[in-house]
């Protein structure tokens, strides 16, 4: 490069650094809210999680030898394996298993397409209830979307195929943090595709054959959920399933159990929650509000320190090349004085 070349060049003005630094902190403070937040604030695509339900004091009828069963422990363990499907949505394999004393007792799966943004079910791409393609679910499926504000939201519960109202009943405080309760209440209700044949005598002693009765279920849960994340950070349940027989009076008790998560997932949830919650709330309003006032004033310094460099320079070089500019208006081109003419 030569030197004519970097002569030429002029130098950058003061104040130029400090006000591309403000002018980016200033569009960083209007995305992280308007953009970032949006892409950040959706359940995850893929991953697998389980969620385990334990009651003690339960009670079920051991259907190998027709007997109730009273205190033991009964374990509900739902298990999630997630896929992304598409850029919004995601799959979701669940089972869940019910376990006593080593055993299992009950068993179903379900398909579901998740919003990741709303945390609701989608009606599409294979959706099955224990291999029931004919179902259309809806509501939530288990996370609360974040930010959501204090209302009430359909859940879906693939046992009855239907999605009754979870109730917001109001603020608590789980593990440390604040989080919303929310109930949710199913009467009596026979579970579809549920008939089968049980012994006569369940119902009127002393009678011989077989009855075709079905399942029926009664549940109370409640779920609280961190408002700012969507995450469940606890669950409880209380749960009766009968037995019925069609066209005919009568019951006998299938399973009697209150459920609630195991100590350790509430912690870990809680923390989950809490460790979430402070990056959106990060990103919605503490990062924009910190961001935006020192990109304000860097950008308004550099300007000024512009500003200033820019008067100084004028007043420095005006004069002087004022007068090294001109030349007297009688002296001639040579430098020497002008002759009159004779």
């Amino acid at each position: 490069m030569s030197a004519d070349d970097t002569a030429g060049r002029r130098p950058l003005p003061r104040g130029t650094f400090p006000a591309a630094i403000g002018a980016f902190l200033l569009t960083l403070a209007a995305m992280l809210p308007l953009y970032v937040y949006d892409r950040v604030a959706v359940l995850p695509a893929q991953g697998r999680f389980e969620v385990t339900m334990v009651a003690d004091g339960a009670g079920y009828l051991d259907t190998s030898r027709w007997v109730w069963v009273d205190g033991v422990r009964i374990v509900r363990n739902t298990s999630v394996g997630a896929q992304a499907h598409g850029p919004d949505w995601s799959a979701w394999e669940m089972s869940v298993d019910t376990v006593v004393e080593g055993a299992m007792i009950d068993h179903w799966s379900r398909r579901t397409i998740v919003d990741r943004g709303t945390g609701r079910a989608v009606n599409c791409c294979g959706e099955h209830v224990n291999g029931d393609r004919a179902v259309r679910q809806a509501g939530l499926v288990f996370s609360w979307p974040p930010g959501v504000g204090e209302a009430d939201h359909p859940f879906y519960d693939a046992e009855v195929r239907a999605a009754p109202v979870m109730e917001f009943q109001g603020a608590d405080e789980v593990a440390g943090i604040t989080v919303r309760r929310y109930t949710q209440e199913i009467p009596a209700t026979q579970v579809p595709e549920s008939a089968r044949e049980v012994p006569a005598w369940l119902f009127t002693p002393g009678a011989e054959g077989t009855v075709t009765a079905g399942r029926w279920v009664q549940v109370m849960r409640t779920y609280w959920v961190e408002p700012v994340s969507g995450t469940v950070v606890n669950t409880h349940e209380a749960r009766l399933e009968t037995l019925r027989p069609q066209n005919a009076p009568g019951e006998v008790y299938l399973l009697y159990a209150e459920l609630g998560l195991r100590e350790n997932q509430i912690v870990g949830r809680a923390e989950q929650a809490r460790v979430r919650s402070l990056l959106l709330r990060s990103l919605d309003s503490w990062a924009p509000w910190a961001l935006g006032p020192v990109g304000g004033l860097l950008l308004a310094a550099g300007g000024v320190i512009a500003l200033r460099d820019r008067s100084r320079d004028a007043d420095r070089n005006g004069p002087g090349d004022a007068e090294e500019a001109g030349a007297p208006a009688d002296s001639d081109a040579t430098g020497g004085e002008r002759v009159p003419s004779a």
